[in-house]
C-alpha cells in the first residue's frame, strides 16, 4: 500500500526539529530531497493525505479504515 503524505517544503522545514532543512539550504547536506535533489511524488498512491486540509487524527483514521476495512461490532 502506498500512502502519500503531501506537505510543502516550507511546511516540512517548519516542522523540522533537527534543523536538517536549514543545513541543506546552507549547503551542509548534499542531495537533500526537496532542496538540492528533486522530489517526485508517487503517481498513483492508494491514499493521499494533504496536511493543509486534514488533521493527523483524521488521516490516521482514514488509513486504518483503508487497511483494515470499517469494522463494526454488535455488543
Amino acid at each position: 500500500m502506498c500512502v502519500h503524505v503531501h506537505a510543502s517544503v516550507e511546511e516540512c522545514a517548519r516542522r523540522d526539529v533537527k534543523g536538517l532543512y536549514a543545513k541543506a539550504r546552507a549547503g551542509e547536506i548534499a542531495h537533500f530531497t526537496g532542496i538540492s535533489s528533486p522530489y517526485e511524488p508517487p503517481e498513483t498512491p492508494d491514499i493521499r493525505v494533504d496536511t493543509r486540509r486534514e488533521s493527523a487524527e483524521d488521516a490516521a483514521e482514514r488509513i486504518v479504515e483503508h487497511v483494515l476495512g470499517v469494522w463494526s461490532f454488535e455488543l
